[in-house]
């Protein structure tokens, strides 16, 4: 499939492909169309069912293999991807992570340290079919001033191949701290991002989200937090947060991501949160894999054992309540998570196995929308992950057929098209990284 010269000149017919309805933009469908995809110019210049009309020039037989819209990854960590190999986490658990990640920062988060790994990751998610990125970046001061700087540089050098857009995220001491929240505020305002922070199991958690709500909306600033990230259930950020939007008024966007001490709380508090974040217009970002990885390892006695409370959110239930949900990649082979590679097609598969949004299988195929285009919309990326007559031709093909072909293989011989031309593929070696290891 890859060597099909019609797949290189952005100007060509996809025959007898299978689009889902929700990636043509029809929200709450699980129906699968049948269409022939005209390109021209690197763009869809026409969306006909099969056969409806002939095709003339360049053509390229799909044989009812999948089209997908380039992917969505709305809430990664570029800033910490690909430290595991000098930095691991020690005992699997959050607080290992933390402490692990923190003692890295501090001794190699150079400029050049994070351009290196931050290239590499945007070229594996780039090869996998991604186009735009939101990705966090502890910003506790000083480390504000190399990573924002070197962010901005990233986002004009990638502008052609992959969207990105940045949040600050600090610990909730710094968000009650004037003003060091100051401080990490306008410098998330000069370089055009959103504000953010994590705030878990914390005794000053609504005085915490009171704060931050307020700096955004005094700067103007969107919010995206990492809420609740805990198995504690006396952890209530989320509801803090939503609290806070609708005591101060706050009129930005709001992400929050995680979420994961619902699955411990009891039914009226779950209920009670989740109608609170959807009157908030909050938008939830599960991250699956990590939170599995990270979730109920700790015991207390350091003895190894099976996770059973494994922390994915109840994304199902926010997303049956109305709230804009999206699942993410989260962190790439650093201690929050040893393992990923910014892959979307990885994410789609994982979200749908842990949080079960493959059933009813009729409606299975609107969760595309997770990876694209609801978190494409609510984060505010030009990119809009729909495929629609005038958009780019950023596509994805395959050559599975259905939901369970395209969740059964890790799909390594998918094509991607970015303005309607197929690119290379090829995943960057490791090894290139070796150095930044020793």
């Amino acid at each position: 499939m890859h060597g099909t010269p019609a797949l290189a000149t952005g100007n060509v017919t996809l025959r007898n492909a299978r689009i889902p309805s929700a990636a043509l933009g029809k929200a709450g469908s699980g129906a699968v169309e049948t269409v022939d995809v005209e390109i021209r110019d690197g763009r869809v210049a026409a969306i006909r069912p099969t056969g409806l009309a002939p095709v003339t020039g360049a053509s390229h037989d799909l044989d009812s293999g999948l089209i997908l819209p380039a992917f969505v990854d709305v809430h990664t960590h570029l800033d910490k991807g690909h430290i595991w190999p000098r930095k691991e986490n020690p005992d699997g658990t959050w607080l290992g992570a933390l402490v692990a990640a923190g003692a890295d920062r501090e001794n190699n988060w150079s400029r050049a340290d994070l351009e290196r790994r931050m290239d590499f990751a945007l070229r594996c998610a780039y090869a996998h079919g991604t186009a735009a990125i939101r990705t966090h970046l502890d910003s506790a001061p000083p480390q504000h001033e190399i990573s924002w700087a070197l962010f901005e540089e990233m986002r004009e050098r990638w502008a052609d191949r992959i969207e990105l857009q940045a949040v600050s995220i600090v610990g909730p001491d710094t968000l009650l701290n004037p003003a060091e929240l100051d401080t990490v505020a306008r410098q998330v305002k000069a370089s055009g991002g959103a504000l953010g922070g994590s705030v878990a199991e914390y005794g000053r958690s609504k005085e915490a989200m009171l704060r931050v709500v307020e700096k955004a909306g005094e700067l103007g600033l969107d919010l995206d937090l990492h809420t609740d990230e805990t198995g504690d259930p006396s952890a209530h950020a989320l509801l803090h947060l939503a609290e806070a939007v609708l005591e101060t008024g706050y009129t930005g966007k709001v992400m929050a991501g995680h979420c994961c001490v619902l699955t411990v709380q009891d039914e009226r508090t779950v209920r009670g949160t989740i109608d609170k974040a959807v009157e908030a217009g909050i938008a939830i970002v599960s991250l699956p894999m990590c939170n599995i990885y990270l979730q109920d390892r700790d015991n207390g006695n350091g003895a190894v054992r099976t996770p059973i409370r494994r922390g994915a959110t109840l994304l199902n239930e926010f997303k049956a309540a109305g709230a804009v949900v999206a699942v993410a990649s989260d962190n790439t082979r650093d201690p929050f998570y040893a393992y990923g590679d910014l892959d979307g097609v990885e994410v789609l598969r994982e979200g749908a196995r842990i949080l079960h949004f493959d059933h009813p299988q009729d409606l299975a195929w609107d969760w595309v929308r997770a990876v694209g285009s609801a978190p494409a919309a609510h984060a505010g990326f030009a990119y809009r992950a729909v495929i629609e007559v005038g958009a780019p031709a950023d596509l994805v093909l395959f050559s599975a057929r259905s939901w369970t072909e395209l969740n059964a293989r890790p799909q390594y011989d998918r094509i991607v098209l970015r303005a309607g031309k197929a690119i290379d593929t090829t995943l960057p070696d490791y090894r290139e990284l070796d150095d930044l290891m020793e």
